[in-house]
């Protein structure tokens, strides 16, 4: 049977595995579904027909799956928010369910969202991701894998951020991060992330396909439309690739350039 401490409350209509332990004055709604290996901190809260993977630890005084921050929301809408496997989120983190009928905010596997983090409405978080004290994302922000974002960095809605992407500390983004790159201050590019591409176990050649095509996209003097001329004329990478492509299908607030 599941440890449920006996100050906390849980829905006789929430779905627990049989090893889930919940901490002191922690609260499980109707609808929540719970897998195997997890663990709820005390005083945190998990509503909003919540659906947990395997091996996630909520920590203290989290609130996972509460109604969005958006004015014209109907808490009639049913959605949710869903977990993969092997996520750590510690104290304080808020993660809100989608503004759409049917729809989820997702967060995939092995991600560690520390202290204070905010995962609004609507993220699509990859996996492999850390997110340092105070990241605020907020709706509708696609996130791909292997990504660091630094304390206390804020996120505009809608903006995409690519794989194995870092973003420095108390930034403030409302443009797209390239895949690979790092980003500063307000929307300004610092390059690749050189040793993220290293430890990711990217080949010699892979990682010189991308510093190409990162001084074609962003140091060659033209805008990217042009440079994308120029990209289709060459062979690339499919690493490569898919930083060209975050320059041919931006989000709809476009790529920073820096």
């Amino acid at each position: 049977m599941p440890e449920i401490h006996p100050s906390a409350i849980v829905s006789a209509d929430a779905e627990l595995a049989d090893d889930v332990k919940i901490g002191p004055f922690a609260i499980v709604d109707a609808g929540v579904k719970i897998g195997s290996g997890c663990s709820v901190g005390a005083q945190a809260w998990i509503t909003g027909g919540t659906v947990m993977g395997n091996d996630n630890h909520i920590g203290y005084g989290s609130i996972i799956g509460a109604d969005p921050q958006d004015s014209s929301f109907d808490p009639a809408i049913r959605s949710n928010v869903v977990l993969g496997n092997n996520n750590k989120i510690r104290e304080y983190v808020t993660i809100h369910r989608s503004t759409a009928e049917g729809g989820s905010t997702v967060l995939g596997d092995s991600n560690f969202l520390m202290t204070g983090v905010h995962m609004a409405h609507d993220v699509q978080m990859g996996s492999f991701n850390n997110l340092a004290n105070n990241v605020l994302l907020a709706g509708h922000i696609i996130l791909g894998d292997r990504i660091f974002l630094g304390g206390g960095a804020a996120f505009h809605q809608f903006l995409h951020i690519g794989d194995f992407a870092i973003v420095q500390g108390n930034a403030v983004v409302s443009r797209d991060v390239p895949p690979f790159c790092m980003a500063h201050g307000r929307n300004d590019l610092a390059g690749l992330n050189v040793i993220g591409l290293r430890r990711g176990g990217f080949t010699p050649e892979e990682r010189n396909d991308i510093k190409r095509a990162y001084q074609l996209l962003f140091r060659g003097g033209g805008n990217l439309s042009e440079a994308l001329v120029v990209a289709d004329e060459r062979t690339w990478s499919d690493a490569a690739h898919k930083l060209l492509n975050s320059a041919r299908n931006p989000s709809r607030k476009g790529l920073m350039t820096g």
